[in-house]
């Protein structure tokens, strides 16, 4: 299984963080529109990525929930007809969750740093250091905390919640 080191943060300015941050990434980002079903799953978090009507991913992933850098194991299988792969883990699992965003991704060395429109949620910023096979979890919390000083984010800026469980409860409030 892949294994990345992740770490998330509420974004008050996004033009001058995706400033701050294309100058020290490799290249130009891409801009990626996700959105992501969730499935009921007991053993971690399964959800479809839908990426254009004709490519998505299904990703199984386990990963504590606290603030700060964390390890996250992950498996991503490709499929060509999200669609009906969503209506069928939907009839046998039941959804969790939709999560609508706009992702621009910048690369910089080993590290995905995503700055994400979240529908219904504002602006966040993950980064995934992804993990060489030889490298320990310390190696990759490192250079997460690094970024975060480079970048100027501050510890209370940290989120430790899942997007759609941040959005699940936001709807529960709603609701009340």
């Amino acid at each position: 299984m892949a294994r990345n080191i992740e770490i998330k943060a509420k974004v008050d300015d996004f033009s001058s963080l995706y400033e701050k941050i294309a100058l020290i990434s490799d290249g130009l980002p891409d801009i990626i529109g996700q959105d992501d079903t969730f499935f009921i799953c007991p053993h971690g978090r399964l959800k479809l990525r839908t990426l254009a009507a004709d490519r998505g991913e299904l990703i199984f992933y386990q990963r504590p929930d606290q603030a700060g850098p964390k390890t996250s194991f992950y498996m991503l299988s490709e499929t060509h007809d999200p669609d009906s792969l969503r209506e069928t883990l939907t009839l046998a699992y039941g959804a969790a969750g939709r999560v609508i965003k706009q992702r621009t991704l910048f690369m910089l060395g080993q590290t995905r740093l995503h700055l994400d429109r979240v529908k219904g949620l504002g602006d966040y910023l993950e980064f995934e250091v992804v993990l060489e096979d030889s490298e320990t979890p310390e190696q990759g919390i490192a250079i997460a905390e690094d970024l975060l000083e480079r970048l100027g984010i501050d510890r209370q800026e940290l989120v430790d919640q899942a997007y759609v469980d941040l959005l699940n409860q936001k709807g529960k409030h709603h609701h009340a």
